[in-house]
């Protein structure tokens, strides 16, 4: 039973709606969730977390559709959306003696342990903290609580290489005992390669792909040639980019019989997301 299912959710804004976004995260893995910025990936998390009203659709965490049993479920979901922003003068423990109450099952061990893990000072004012310390504040208060699924929304943004290093070893921690996943999305490529199992690609609302990271890599290839040769498979691509030698694209693997006079090459996720990207331009 995945931990977690999304199923053929909509959501209509004035110039922007998610169509029938589905995917599903199982117990014990790590989805990278990820779009160009406007693509629907906050709106879609949210939508997980009831707080928005959709048209249409589920969502299943746990098993249990979240709506008939929202309160005990998010008891067991531990989320953050651009960090903690409310009482930024306030001390974290007077912080944290607020928060706790929200929830039957805080385990204060475990909020000490980590807190010393991630050398947090409870004397300190939450406007005195780094974004990087933000963060690891915000996941000691969801494991404090035994928080089973983690939905984040772009944690890493902001941090130096070595914090998101430092942060993506936190990830790997999170889930060895295989009984919590984490869905956090992101547009930062080499997070993704270091400790995603899983990639959910959402583009203009729309569900590109959610597959294993080698699948949804090894579903696409980029492929060069001459002008001339634009002109016959240029239907067969995603996009593609011309220059003074001929082209560059993006090919789904399932098109390359048509596509052999053409030179070949494996497309990495940075690669798939700037040719969709490029293909949503014209």
């Amino acid at each position: 039973m995945p931990i977690l299912k999304v199923d053929k959710i909509n959501k209509k804004y004035e110039h922007f709606q998610l169509s029938d976004v589905s995917f599903k995260l199982e117990k014990g893995y790590i989805m990278g969730f990820i779009g160009e910025n406007g693509a629907g990936k906050t709106t879609t998390l949210k939508a997980i977390l009831n707080m928005i009203h959709i048209e249409s659709g589920s969502v299943e965490v746990f098993g249990r559709d979240l709506k008939k049993d929202e309160q005990k479920i998010k008891e067991n979901i531990g989320y953050m959306f651009g960090g903690i922003d409310f009482y930024p003068r306030k001390k974290l423990k007077l912080i944290t003696s607020v928060i706790k109450r929200f929830y039957s099952n805080w385990d204060e061990a475990v909020y000490k342990h980590y807190m010393d893990k991630f050398r947090l000072d409870e004397e300190k004012r939450l406007h005195d903290l780094s974004h990087g310390m933000k963060v690891k504040y915000n996941l000691t208060l969801a494991l404090s609580h035994n928080a089973k699924l983690m939905i984040l929304d772009e944690p890493t943004t902001g941090l130096d290489p070595a914090a998101r290093d430092g942060l993506m070893e936190i990830f790997q921690e999170i889930i060895e005992d295989g009984e919590r996943s984490i869905l956090f999305s992101t547009h930062i490529v080499s997070d993704l390669e270091k400790c995603a199992d899983y990639i959910t690609y959402i583009n203009n609302g729309r569900i590109i792909d959610s597959s294993t990271r080698e699948d949804f890599t090894d579903a696409y290839r980029l492929v060069r040639g001459s002008k001339k040769q634009l002109d016959v498979v240029k239907k067969e691509l995603v996009s593609f980019k011309e220059d003074s030698f001929g082209f560059t694209g993006l090919a789904k693997m399932k098109s390359l019989s048509s596509l052999d006079s053409l030179q070949v090459e494996r497309a990495g996720l940075e690669d798939i997301m700037i040719y969709y990207a490029k293909r949503g331009e014209k």
